[in-house]
């Protein structure tokens, strides 16, 4: 483990990537961030994928093969390891690329002039670089590699988006039409058929690959699975029942996509 993320050894070709489940600022990274110990609570409270981890380790302990997983052990408001880091990234256009200037709201996170290079210097770089690795050594074992990311979102858009006036679905299952194949798209929707309507890309779309095999490695396939954070957590934040039919419905896509 390093200081920002962990990796849990599996025994497949099948990485579980969960980004955003802390809520971790290290006081050296806290002292550039504007708001005050309470608002940044409520952008924690808002922000973070609340007990996304949770959900994925619950899915992997009712399989009896193990994928690996790749947990981000610090809050998205340190960086945002999905993000594209340069001009790519639609984020930039409300201020949450991969290292944020902006809240939820729209507010100042940090200061507009912020230079987020030694973020992205000390976070970034070493959490793709071992994500990298780590996909690497896959495909030299098994010559494929299947990525699930792992995430939720609010009933209710956040104000500072791209995305308005799009479904909010119980499930998004986000794809790309390089690294998703039609196979698994079906898999998803029907592992998560059990929770109601699954909706392709809506709200959020796409899925995690490390840059160095995005658009260039078939080999490398990735879904992203969107939970609406409704259906496992209360409104303050604490599991209901619905977990659990959550998590089933990630351990069988889990299963299911290592059949293949």
């Amino acid at each position: 483990m390093s200081n920002s993320f962990e990796i849990t050894a599996g025994a497949t070709p099948v990485i579980l990537h969960i980004p955003h489940s802390a809520r971790e600022i290290p006081s050296s990274v806290r002292g550039d961030i504007l708001l005050s110990d309470q608002q940044l609570i409520a952008e924690l409270d808002e922000m973070t994928d609340s007990s996304t981890e949770e959900l994925a380790l619950a899915a992997v302990d009712m399989l009896p093969s193990k994928p690996w997983i790749f947990a981000n052990k610090l809050s998205r408001l340190v960086i945002d390891p999905e993000r594209f880091p340069d001009e790519r990234e639609v984020m930039n256009q409300v201020g949450m690329g991969a290292v944020y200037l902006c809240t939820s709201t729209g507010d100042q996170l940090r200061n507009p002039d912020f230079d987020p290079s030694n973020l992205i210097n000390q976070y970034f770089k070493p959490y793709a670089d071992a994500f990298t690795n780590l996909v690497a050594d896959l495909l030299k074992q098994y010559d494929r590699v299947t990525i699930i990311d792992v995430h939720s979102y609010r009933a209710t858009q956040h104000k500072n988006a791209v995305n308005h006036g799009q479904a909010r679905p119980p499930m998004c299952i986000g794809t790309d039409h390089f690294h998703t194949p039609q196979w698994l798209t079906d898999i998803a929707k029907e592992c998560f058929a059990p929770l109601g309507e699954v909706v392709l890309n809506q709200p959020y779309a796409g899925t995690y690959v490390p840059l160095d095999f995005y658009e260039k490695d078939a080999r490398v396939l990735s879904i992203m699975m969107e939970c609406r954070a409704d259906q496992l957590l209360n409104p303050d934040l604490s599991r209901h029942e619905g977990f659990n039919r959550v998590a089933s419905g990630l351990s069988a896509l889990i299963a299911r996509s290592n059949s293949f």
